[in-house]
């Protein structure tokens, strides 16, 4: 009698949030991006948001926590209520590099979170000055170990995803290379494009223009497939690492222990969002190529990602505390 009643009273608990689900969303949903407004992952954001609000039937409202490389946004997501209504746009940063990046993250990147859907990746893009006498990868390679101590990379800073493509790339070809870190993208590609830095792993939408100016020359891509804006520019895999990828990439994930109608709900909204073809032309005009996977799968990507980006810190020898 006493399991009766035991099993009546835990069936009585679940109806009220079974029943919340069941009527999922019924007021806003709040996503936060751990980034400032106006770069590639706060367009990828915002564009998702409302593409999902159609869906939803609910405004998605975009909150900017920019602070730590992500960071601050992820942890008030791996505190926030299990309830889909505040989620995450996470990416290789705060889901990859900044767990092992960081002494103290303040999260755990798997089990503080839900996976609810992968959204799109941004590929990397290998580019030299025009002065470096190499146009292949591997006259590139040929080049650093025949003039060795003359081959700098730039990144936007420590840490930073072209820094760590840049270590992954250095320690599995045995380039010669050296890294230089700037304070922001901007400069670090303002220096390149000068030649006073002779290379850099930037993401495509903020080299491509220079790419077609002929004021870079682009040897290789870090994605899977070559990218349609650059056709005859190889992909690292095919030329010199088999099966290596190095992209950013967006993902939403809410907080641990949320219910699987609800991520399913966000899971469908997001690829509703990202299907339609006028939202995703305003996101491929930004380099940016959609890549829908839903939770399950999304839950193995991150695993890898970690492991990967986490390997890329470690050769790096970067860290923040």
């Amino acid at each position: 009698m006493l399991n009766l009643t035991r099993r009546a009273a835990i069936g009585a608990a679940l109806l009220p949030a079974a029943a919340r689900a069941q009527g999922f969303p019924d007021r806003p949903v709040r996503m936060l991006i751990g980034f400032p407004p106006g770069g590639v992952t706060d367009i990828t954001g915002r564009v998702t948001a409302e593409g999902m609000a159609r869906s939803l039937g609910q405004p998605v409202v975009v909150e900017n926590r920019p602070g730590a490389a992500g960071n601050i946004a992820a942890q008030q997501i791996a505190r926030a209520a299990p309830d889909g209504y505040q989620i995450l746009l996470t990416t290789n940063a705060s889901h990859g590099a900044n767990p092992t990046l960081y002494a103290s993250p303040g999260y755990d990147a798997v089990r503080d979170f839900t996976p609810i859907a992968l959204l799109a990746t941004v590929t990397n893009v290998l580019v030299v000055h025009p002065s470096v006498p190499a146009r292949t990868v591997q006259e590139l390679i040929a080049l650093s170990k025949r003039q060795p101590g003359t081959l700098n990379f730039a990144s936007a800073s420590t840490g930073a995803a072209g820094h760590l493509v840049g270590e992954m790339f250095k320690a599995r070809t045995g380039a010669d290379i050296t890294h230089v870190p700037y304070r922001g993208a901007a400069p670090a590609q303002a220096d390149v494009l000068a030649g006073r830095v002779q290379m850099m792993f930037g993401t495509l939408q903020t080299v491509l223009e220079p790419v077609r100016a002929r004021q870079l020359r682009a040897l290789a891509v870090t994605s899977q497939a070559r990218m349609p804006e650059l056709p005859d520019v190889p992909t690292l895999a095919e030329t010199v690492l088999p099966g290596f990828t190095a992209d950013a990439w967006f993902a939403l994930v809410g907080p641990a222990r949320m219910p699987v109608l609800v991520v399913e709900r966000l899971q469908q909204a997001a690829r509703a969002a990202l299907q339609d073809a006028t939202l995703a032309e305003r996101l491929t005009r930004q380099g940016v190529v959609i890549d829908l996977a839903g939770p399950q799968d999304l839950g193995r990507f991150i695993e890898a990602e970690l492991a990967k980006w986490g390997e890329a810190v470690r050769l790096s020898g970067a860290r923040e505390d």
